[in-house]
């Protein structure tokens, strides 16, 4: 069954008072492109977590954003740099005696010197951190895949009507082939008819001949054959599992360049509204298939 590539998956797991929450955006794409946002102390899983995201997303972009919190946050560590903060005590007192300034150097002053207070993050585990924080990625995961076939169930509903469309169409065109190949002879003698004005006799098997050459030449039925194996080929890709997104868009091409070649070719009015309510048809088909994994 086809997925979408655009849906929306969260998830919460509390765990030992830390709670763990994973937002995921799935949008539309030619490749699988991942991008994570999270606290810097488990930047060392991304690569974890893009695997984890690739084998159940094939196609398209996602932004997954990672939230923690509790947990060892609360147990942050606060360093002072004491030879640093006298270090600034002393060049700023120096400079008030030079410049002749009476302000005493404050604690104020000395807390806007960079470095002279760090918060210390206690280093993580990232062996136990992570079975917690990636079933909470599955989770999101798992809504992610719900949404994801929920549309692709849409899009397929969609595909059939549109698919059943483009084969009438391609039947009345077929039906129509054989009488444009028949005119070509009455079209040929009027034209030539009109063009000598009547002066000049034709003969018969040479305008037989010339009516022939220019039907072969405008005979549409490989056109037609290919394109009815294209439109099952469509209908097989819909209804297989896995991603069909890439190779429905490269079928669509063929079968577009099949259509566009009946309507060059077949030189009838009639055929022509027939194959451009054919590629109107075939125009939407394209535009849901961009939004196919």
């Amino acid at each position: 069954m086809i997925k979408s590539m655009t849906a929306f998956g969260r998830a919460e797991n509390i765990v030992e008072g830390r709670t763990y929450t994973v937002e995921m955006r799935c949008l539309n794409g030619r490749y699988c492109e991942i991008s994570v946002r999270m606290p810097h102390r488990l930047l060392p899983l991304e690569d974890r977590i893009k695997k984890l995201v690739a084998s159940k997303i094939s196609r398209g972009r996602v932004d997954l954003t990672v939230k923690v919190k509790g947990g060892s946050q609360s147990d942050v560590e606060i360093e002072v740099n004491l030879p640093l903060a006298k270090a600034y005590y002393k060049t700023l007192a120096e400079l008030n005696e030079a410049l002749g300034i009476e302000e005493k150097v404050g604690l104020e002053t000395l807390l806007g010197m960079e470095k002279i207070i760090t918060a210390i993050e206690p280093e993580e585990d990232l062996e136990k951190t992570w079975p917690d924080f990636s079933s909470c990625i599955s989770d999101a995961l798992e809504g992610i895949d719900a949404m994801r076939i929920s549309e692709g169930k849409a899009v397929y509903r969609d595909f059939q009507k549109r698919l059943q469309s483009v084969e009438d169409g391609l039947l009345r065109v077929k039906e129509l082939a054989p009488s444009i190949s028949s005119q070509y002879h009455d079209r040929l003698r009027e034209r030539i008819a009109a063009l000598t004005e009547g002066t000049i006799e034709l003969d018969p098997n040479r305008l037989a001949q010339e009516a022939a050459f220019l039907a072969d030449k405008s005979d549409i039925t490989e056109e037609i054959v290919r394109a009815e194996s294209h439109l099952k080929q469509f209908r097989s890709m819909i209804e297989s599992e896995g991603p069909t997104g890439r190779a429905l868009d490269f079928l669509l091409q063929e079968l577009n360049r099949e259509v566009n070649t009946i309507g060059s070719k077949g030189g009838n009015a009639r055929l022509s509204q027939m194959v451009v309510a054919v590629k109107t048809e075939l125009e939407k088909i394209r535009e849901q298939v961009q939004n196919i994994e």
